[in-house]
This record gives structure tokens, C-alpha cells and sequence, in this order.
């Protein structure tokens, strides 16, 4: 066990866990952050995804001692009100049905559109595709994406 302090939303965290227990149960366990889901434990459904430094990653398979000094953002920390473009293109398109796979799906959509804010369709299915959604709402989530896209602070974090 070991002692690791953790920039988590804004926050400067720490816990104290094995060097190799993923991000993930960290986020869950130790602060309560469970936004962040679990669906397969081998990083390809994209349930777990988080942002670290900005870019979109697994957290159920990225050991707590590789995060370092690096940001990390949960989908509790995308927007504490839910302002952020993709989450009101979310709710806009009524996208969800069980909502399991949401939050990673919005944390991959909120990545692609800061590094890319005026993504092409093809883009946007490239990048999505590496999510899964058990209930096939696939049209629904490129749709809120490219309306997203179309918002004028896209690429913007919204206000703490």
C-alpha cells in the first residue's frame, strides 16, 4: 500500500491503495466519485472513460501509480450543473434508455470535441464507436454529438 495524491476534478485527493488497483475503484471506492462505471474490466466498452490531461481514457485497467501529476476529470467533474455542451445535447436528444454507458460515452464526446470542436460525422463515428451501448441508442449519441458540435462553447469547461 501507498500513498497516492490525486488531482481529481479540480481537488487535490489522496489515497492510500496497492500501486496496480485501477483508477476506477479508486474513483468509486475510495471517493465516492461512481459515475465512472464498471462494464467489462478490460478497457472496451468505454464505461469507465475519464479524462486525463483531456484525453479520453479507461480508467478500469489504468493503474493508480501511472496517473502522476496528471488531471484527472470525472464525469461529476465535466460540469457541476450539467452546462457542459454534450451534457445538454444529451438531454436535448433524450439519448439515454438505461443510461448505463452515459457517462462514458459523454466523457469520449466532450474529448473528441475539445480536440476536435467541428468534427465530421466520420469522425464522430470513429471515435464513438469504441463505446458500447447495450441498448443501441448509437443514432441518438452521434446526433447529440454533432449538435454539441454545433454549440458555441464547445470546447470550453464549464464554471466550478
Amino acid at each position: 500500500m501507498a500513498i497516492f495524491k490525486l488531482q481529481i476534478n479540480g481537488r487535490l485527493l489522496q489515497a492510500d491503495v496497492d500501486a496496480d488497483t485501477p483508477l476506477l475503484w479508486v474513483l468509486r471506492d475510495n471517493f465516492g466519485l461512481v459515475g465512472t462505471k464498471y462494464g467489462c474490466g478490460i478497457a472496451q466498452c468505454g464505461a469507465c472513460t475519464v479524462h486525463l490531461n483531456g484525453e479520453a481514457m479507461r480508467s478500469c485497467v489504468l493503474p493508480v501509480s501511472a496517473i502522476g501529476k496528471s488531471k484527472v476529470t470525472t464525469i461529476e467533474g465535466l460540469s457541476v450543473d450539467g452546462t457542459h455542451p454534450v451534457q445538454q445535447a444529451w438531454d436535448k436528444v433524450d439519448v439515454p434508455q438505461c443510461g448505463y454507458c452515459q457517462s462514458g460515452q459523454i466523457m469520449t464526446a466532450a474529448a473528441l470535441l475539445k480536440k476536435n470542436p467541428k468534427p465530421t460525422q466520420a469522425e464522430i463515428d470513429n471515435t464513438m464507436t469504441g463505446n458500447l451501448c447495450r441498448c443501441g441508442t448509437y443514432h441518438r449519441i452521434r446526433e447529440a454529438v454533432k449538435l454539441a458540435s454545433e454549440a458555441p462553447t464547445t470546447n470550453k469547461t464549464s464554471k466550478r
